[in-house]
């Protein structure tokens, strides 16, 4: 598919919606916005890699992409076209970033997601997109509430869960079982509530707090993970997820042309077997 395709004359729901609240949408061609959140403060661990893949596998099919960087008292500005990434960072970046987001931009995001908007959250993104964090030092921070889900820091005698990971996903596509790798560094325990799913079932690793086997939460096109590494350059099919709940808010037709992913496949394999090798 080329990545010059034009609209229909109609305006799509989103686009109505998006400019009802004042936010641009006059787009004559595909052209996805990435919005890095807090790109210098939530950089843990190869976060960054995240948006160079999605950047990249939207190129290689001819999508235009843009990167838009979003700091502290910075408003965010959808195109009715985009995907929001917020990586992982520190308590001292979370502290900030919680009073920041206490305010419009939380409530932004919130009306984001709930119109289908499409948002991954990983590790202390992830944690702040619930009610709450509370940090070691007992400072509960609020979250955006996007995820029904709260964070508690781990006990005195508690371990940081710390490795490999290797997680069941069921794809939202298709509904077919996949498999995701990545790894994880966090104190917190994160415990979900009814009214959000995890993300995938632990295989190997210790997932959203290490005992029920949960790892990150999913609700509409919102996405929450503590798997750094990167996690979209070794999955590759997830990042096509992503990208696609994206175009498909502008066009629900659209289909991705396949990419060869003989490369990305065999490093896929090639850590996933030896994390599943060290159970």
């Amino acid at each position: 598919m080329a990545g010059r395709v034009a609209y229909a004359m109609r305006t799509p729901p989103v686009q109505r919606r998006l400019a009802a609240k004042g936010w641009c949408y006059a787009v004559t061609q595909f052209k996805l916005t990435i919005h890095h959140l807090y790109a210098d403060m939530m950089n843990l661990y190869g976060d960054r890699g995240n948006v160079i893949s999605i950047k990249k596998r939207c190129e290689w099919r001819g999508i235009p992409v843009e990167v838009v960087d979003v700091g502290l008292g910075e408003t965010i500005k959808p195109t009715g076209c985009d995907l929001f990434l917020f990586g992982g960072g520190q308590d001292r970046e979370q502290a900030l970033l919680a009073e920041d987001l206490s305010g419009s931009k939380g409530a932004d995001l919130r009306t984001i997601v709930e119109d289908g908007g499409v948002v991954l959250g990983v590790c202390g993104g992830y944690q702040l997109m619930g009610h709450s964090y509370e940090t070691p030092e007992g400072e509960k921070l609020p979250g955006v509430g996007i995820f029904d889900l709260h964070t508690e820091p781990r006990k005195p005698e508690e371990e940081r869960l710390i490795g490999n990971v290797l997680v069941r996903v069921e794809a939202p596509e298709t509904g077919e079982t996949r498999e995701v790798v990545g790894f994880e560094n966090h104190g917190g325990r994160t415990y979900l509530g009814e009214d959000v799913e995890p993300l995938g079932e632990v295989i190997v690793g210790f997932g959203n707090n290490g005992k029920d086997g949960t790892e990150g939460a999913r609700r509409l096109n919102a996405y929450g993970t503590y798997l750094h590494g990167s996690l979209l350059p070794k999955n590759p099919w997830l990042t096509d997820q992503l990208i696609l709940d994206a175009l498909r808010r502008v066009d629900e037709s659209v289909e991705l042309e396949p990419l060869d992913d003989t490369m990305e496949g065999q490093a896929f394999s090639s850590v996933a077997g030896r994390v599943a090798g060290s159970r």
